[in-house]
């Protein structure tokens, strides 16, 4: 068993083999983290929706803004 770099409780040697370094519970709350700055939206008028991490993307893409 290898330990968690982040709490220090053991974890399975196939997540340690596959190369990742924390438990199941630290690393959905990493995963939580980082999905807090994702937004999807349409970048153009009947265009796709992309992931938009920019803020300033994401204001350019309402042409009906006032500013």
């Amino acid at each position: 068993m290898t330990a968690c770099i982040k709490c220090g409780k053991q974890y399975s040697p196939a997540r340690a083999k596959l190369g990742i370094t924390t438990c199941l519970v630290c690393g959905d709350r990493e995963a939580g983290q980082a999905r807090m700055g994702w937004c999807v939206a349409q970048e153009y008028n009947k265009g796709a929706y992309q992931l938009v991490t920019d803020p300033d993307t994401l204001k350019q893409t309402n042409p009906k803004r006032t500013t």
